[in-house]
């Protein structure tokens, strides 16, 4: 198979028979040698009914059903397991992802790029979701120390190597983006025009957006536990300062109850600063939690035209 595109699927319902027609319209362009995996994640309403009409009439479309709804990176994980083209097109299903984009993607991999992103020049999206994107990016480059880019999403194009390395990371807490950004393989951005969403809102609530920003901080990167240690070591320096400050005011008569204000502040001070630093140790050890069980990431209920 010389090219697979892959989409997850969730509240995809209207927006599916659209999105097949017109990647077979812009892959068709360059070659006749492809598939289409729809990975639907348990979608609420009737997009697997779709898929199955769709996948009838079309043996290149081919349909995953997960047993529950597992979450996007774990939709595409399993669209990525099944997939066998020599590139590989991951999009989302709302075409804001343009499927015309797609010929320019893979004229670019074939110059020898391993990874093509795709760089969405004017987002489309709500101000909302803009807002929560910049500040996700600002917040993972301070904690990571890598420089990370809010214009540039799932959408690229990416070689069967890369692809292959990618499904045997064993990491619970997935982000596609991200994990394929760590696997160090040529990479390059092509510009694309990025468009408004075709039917519906966004199914990422800010819960979501929050959860999924912690899943990928603490599965990436260690800082907060530094930031922990360092806010020790203020605090004993503040502790310090407080009883020397308490020390002169004693002896000058500021301080008509003895201990008391010292006492009280330290209390406070210190125990919320400790359950701060516990509670950053127990997302980590939560996250080791999880991965130790070894439960499945996505389980595949059913399949069609594989």
């Amino acid at each position: 198979m010389e090219i697979s595109i892959v989409s997850p699927i969730y509240r995809g319902e209207k927006m599916l028979e659209e999105l097949v027609s017109r990647i077979e319209q812009s892959v068709s362009s360059f070659t006749d040698d492809f598939e289409i995996i729809l990975s639907n994640d348990c979608s609420p309403d009737n997009s697997w009914s779709v898929i199955e009409d769709i996948c009838s009439k079309d043996k290149r479309v081919k349909g995953i059903n997960l047993s529950k709804n597992f979450g996007q990176p774990y939709a595409i994980t399993a669209g990525l397991s099944m997939s066998t083209g020599n590139y590989v097109v991951v999009m989302d299903c709302d075409l804001q992802d343009r499927p015309e984009e797609i010929p320019k993607l893979y004229a670019k991999a074939k110059e020898g790029w391993d990874v093509v992103l795709a760089k969405r020049m004017n987002r489309q999206d709500n101000y909302f979701k803009r807002l929560s994107s910049v500040i996700f990016h600002r917040v993972y480059d301070y904690l990571s120390g890598v420089k990370t880019d809010n214009s540039i999403g799932n959408f690229g194009i990416y070689c069967k190597g890369i692809i292959d390395e990618y499904v045997k990371i064993p990491e619970y807490a997935r982000s596609f983006s991200v994990l394929i950004g760590t696997l160090g393989f040529k990479t390059t951005t092509v510009e694309v025009v990025h468009a408004e969403r075709a039917e519906g809102e966004s199914s990422y609530t800010l819960k979501k957006l929050l959860t999924l920003t912690f899943n990928v901080i603490l599965a990436n990167s260690n800082k907060p536990l530094k930031i922990a240690v360092i806010c020790g070591f203020v605090m004993s320096f503040v502790s310090l300062l407080v009883a020397l400050y308490n020390v002169v005011a004693r002896f000058v008569g500021f301080i008509d109850v003895p201990g008391y204000t010292f006492t009280v502040f330290s209390i406070w001070f210190c125990a919320g600063l400790q359950m701060s630093m516990l509670g950053i140790m127990g997302l980590y050890i939560g996250k080791v939690y999880n991965q130790v069980k070894g439960r499945p990431y996505y389980i595949i209920r059913n399949t069609i035209n594989f």
